[in-house]
Order: structure tokens, then C-alpha cells, then sequence
């Protein structure tokens, strides 16, 4: 399946976060991501991820193992993703470590996460602090086949302009771009 995302700043997250806990319950959680590369950087120079995600929430904690391959739609970067759920986090981890991928860069994102239906598709809104970069952000995203990427992402940003926020205010920036430029290097 293919991640149709769009992300955005927001510029006034008290009016979105109103509007979206209209649409649906949110679930505060806090995210702590290690990306992985292999030792040349062939996967990031490859535009792909591959990431050990855990996630902390009213509901517990769980790890889930995502990797996802190279951009099918050049302006959104949407991705194919492929993620399952990983029982031991520090496993995980070691058995990436031991088939030869470094640690690129890990970082806590904590989220607001909504879940509900718009123009017929299963979305998900993801408002979004990285403590150590400036601003917040609004992604959101609906899984669709390759053939279905560009109605669906009409769809995003339908759901963009009911919530205020205009094509002015998406950015293809990255959090680990963000991150590494607030740490001052391209290292962790």
C-alpha cells in the first residue's frame, strides 16, 4: 500500500486541534524514532527509510518496525510503507545493528492523533512538536493502492481546506532533515 501524506505547518494548532476533536477522539502519544541507514548511506540516498518506532499512550507502549521505499509521487513524497508490530524493541534494534544498518538519528515527536473518515477513506491526522525544532505540524494520510494516489491526495487536501490550512502552508521538510540541521551536523 502506498502512505498518500500530505504535512503542513500549522499556524494556529489551538483552532485545528478544536476542529479535528470535533471529528473524532484524539490519542496523545509520544513517539521516540530510530532511523537506520546502512554504513554508505545507500538507503537515505535511495530515498528510503527504515525506522524502529516506539510509541507511548494512554493504551500502553508498542514498537512497531517500518520500512519504506522510495517516493511514488514527487511533490507529496508519498511512499510505499511497509510496518509491522516488534514484541521486543531492544531485539529489534540489535537485529538491525547485526545485518550491518547504523543508527542515522533518533528523536521524540509527540502526537496527536486522530483517527475518522473523509470523502469515502479511513484518514488519519497527525498533529505533530518535535521538541527540537520550531513550530507544529498537521500530517495527514490515507493508505490507497499506486493507482489511487492522486484522487486520494486531492482528498488530503480537502480535509487541509476544511481545517484552514492552504496549499501555501505544506512543506515536503523532513523531521530528521529538521532535526539534524537543529543538532548542527548530519551525524545522530
Amino acid at each position: 500500500m502506498i502512505e498518500a501524506e500530505l504535512k503542513a505547518r500549522v499556524h494556529s494548532p489551538e483552532a485545528v486541534v478544536r476542529q479535528l476533536d470535533e471529528r473524532a477522539e484524539a490519542r496523545v502519544e509520544v513517539y521516540r524514532d530510530t532511523y537506520y541507514d546502512r554504513p554508505d548511506g545507500s538507503l537515505s540516498n535511495a530515498d528510503q527509510e527504515l525506522r524502529v518506532r516506539t510509541v507511548h499512550g494512554a493504551e500502553g507502549t508498542r514498537t512497531v518496525l517500518t520500512f519504506k521505499d522510495a517516493a511514488v509521487e514527487e511533490r507529496s513524497g508519498s511512499k510505499p510503507e511497509h510496518e509491522t508490530r516488534v514484541e521486543d524493541t531492544d531485539s529489534a534494534h540489535a537485529i538491525l545493528r547485526g545485518l550491518g544498518h547504523v543508527e542515522s538519528i533518533a528523536f521524540e515527536k509527540r502526537c496527536r492523533n486522530y483517527d475518522f473518515e473523509a470523502h469515502g477513506r479511513k484518514m488519519l491526522a497527525t498533529l505533530v512538536r518535535v521538541p527540537e525544532i520550531d513550530g507544529t505540524f498537521l500530517e495527514i494520510e490515507t493508505l490507497v493502492d499506486e493507482k489511487d494516489v492522486r484522487a486520494a491526495l486531492d482528498d488530503v487536501r480537502a480535509v487541509f481546506a476544511g481545517l484552514g490550512i492552504g496549499p501555501e502552508d505544506l512543506t515536503r521538510d523532513t523531521y530528521t532533515g529538521a532535526v539534524r540541521a537543529a543538532r548542527g551536523h548530519t551525524g545522530t
